[in-house]
């Protein structure tokens, strides 16, 4: 009896892992076609605590992008000074923009983040 019922146990791990091993090794989209399907481009905006993922961003005038704010660590927000674009801390928070006027804007954290907060900004070029 005790035999059988590891047996099954084992079999049944065995079954999981393959099922595991199956979903994750999935490829993921990459922006590229995310964005094909999507039918707009995204400018992804990543942050992580008291920093953005670059310390520039750069993007043609008069494209239309869909500006994405990823969490990657803490709760942040974001505001593209000078061109009224705000996003929240909840995570995936997006909004579609034509970036029309050209020149250098900051970006800056809008949710009180931590003792680094202050100093949590980048640069966005419109070029």
């Amino acid at each position: 009896m005790y035999k059988w019922f590891m047996s099954i146990l084992f079999f049944g791990a065995c079954l999981f892992g393959l099922i595991f091993l199956t979903i994750s090794a999935q490829p993921e989209k990459s922006e590229d076609e995310a964005a094909a399907e999507g039918g707009a481009k995204q400018l992804k905006l990543v942050a992580s605590n008291f920093q953005f993922d670059q310390t520039e961003y750069k993007v043609t005038k008069g494209e239309t992008l869909k500006v994405v704010l990823s969490n990657k660590e803490g709760k942040h927000g974001m505001e593209i000074e000078g061109l009224d674009i705000k996003l929240g801390g909840t995570e995936g928070t997006s909004k579609e923009v034509t970036f029309d006027k050209a020149g250098t804007y900051n970006i800056v954290c809008t949710v009180p983040c931590g003792a680094g907060h202050a100093t949590m900004t980048t640069k966005l070029i419109v070029q």
